[in-house]
């Protein structure tokens, strides 16, 4: 079959790999849409978002496993790998998290799924029984795994995927909208963990594709005053028609006075790091309201600037948010009765043929792009 494959940093292609049977547990999934993430180009390049310190640097790195530790079942010797994520990602890899399609094969046991259903895929996979897991934070397990990262993921034709990641679509969805349950599942996980309360504003930096996902959850759940910061019109004016109550070019006005002025001092109480840059945080602490809340997403290494002052003055909440937990219920059901507005999301849709252009273009040319649109196989819906 044909699939997208990463065989090493900077080098991709469509290639022809091996048909997946389903195994036990598990479906195999006929792919009929897949959006492109940035967490695929992040793969594509071979970067890797975790650090500690002190470190001897050097981030571009891929190599063969030469030894394997006592315990170890995902490596063996000889392996190619980039280390990045949080963990390992094996090469040749198919990549691709944001997928929907159709059940062709039911693996044995399975009971909830049938061949013909139209499913979407949570690429969440955890072990069940760590201390995250035993708390209900599945999405932050130690043995982690991730569809499209450290096991062949949706730019494929075919990709076999546990059962209970695959979730029936309500009659109607089109595939394409399903496809984009994932990144709206991050902009749920984020405002869940920032517990808005009525009449709560929020401030949203950057207007890709996650900020804009992220205003429309915010509408969803009941949050009015929405206000979004980036330093590209073009983004900004997508913000304003899918929900954004305010938006400021943070080149042309500063962003502390717009604010300051629009809360009348007060400070606002959710803020939400959707730009992933580090030197941010000074800004979104001074501009938080006390009590406020600061939600990051980004798997940015560089330090950030943090006063200890600030954060307790006003007792500030700091939360991470990583991919989602066991959102893709609400989310389809959010979709599903209009308060999501998907199609809009899209920018671009491309045949599978031309994902490697699609690639060139998301680089090249960012500011033209919302959400790329990959189609594998025609399905009616």
């Amino acid at each position: 079959m044909k699939a997208f494959q990463v065989r090493a940093p900077h080098e991709f292609s469509l290639a022809q790999v091996e048909t997946p049977v389903a195994a036990p547990g598990e479906v195999v999934v006929g792919v009929a849409y897949a959006g492109i993430c940035g967490s695929d180009m992040h793969i594509i390049h071979g970067q890797n978002a975790f650090v500690r310190f002190p470190r001897v640097t050097g981030h571009e790195f891929a190599g063969v496993v030469q030894e394997v530790g006592e315990g170890v079942e995902t490596l063996s010797v000889g392996d190619h790998i980039i280390h990045g994520q949080n963990a390992f990602v094996r090469f040749p890899r198919v990549t691709g998290h944001e997928f929907a399609g159709v059940v062709q094969e039911v693996g044995e046991g399975v009971e909830t799924l049938s061949v013909g259903d139209r499913v979407c895929v949570d690429p969440v996979i955890s072990c069940g029984t760590c201390y995250p897991c035993r708390i209900g934070r599945p999405n932050v397990c130690t043995h982690l795994q991730v569809i499209g990262v450290h096991r062949d993921g949706g730019f494929s034709e075919r990709v076999s995927v546990p059962a209970e990641n695959a979730h029936k679509l309500p009659e109607g969805m089109p595939l394409s909208h399903a496809a984009l349950v994932e990144p709206y599942s991050i902009a749920l996980n984020v405002l869940d963990r920032m517990q808005p309360q009525p009449g709560d504003s929020v401030l949203v930096y950057g207007a890709g594709v996650i900020g804009l996902t992220i205003v429309q959850m915010a509408r969803a759940l009941g949050l009015t005053d929405i206000t979004v910061t980036d330093v590209i019109d073009r983004r900004l004016q997508t913000a304003r028609a899918l929900g954004a109550t305010r938006t400021i070019n943070g080149q042309a006005q500063d962003v502390e006075s717009v604010m300051k002025e629009q809360t009348g001092g007060e400070g606002v109480p959710l803020i939400v790091d959707a730009a992933c840059i580090p030197a941010l945080m000074p800004q979104m602490v001074r501009l938080a309201s006390p009590a406020g809340r600061i939600g990051l997403l980004g798997f940015n290494a560089a330090p950030s600037d943090l006063v200890q002052l600030e954060m307790i003055k006003k007792e500030l909440t700091l939360v991470g948010s990583r991919l989602n937990n066991r959102k893709f219920p609400r989310v389809i059901e959010l979709m599903a009765t209009g308060k999501l507005n998907a199609q809009d999301l899209i920018s671009h849709r491309v045949a599978f043929d031309d994902m490697p252009e699609a690639i060139d273009l998301i680089e090249s040319h960012p500011e033209q792009t919302r959400k790329v649109l990959v189609e594998l196989m025609h399905v009616a819906g």
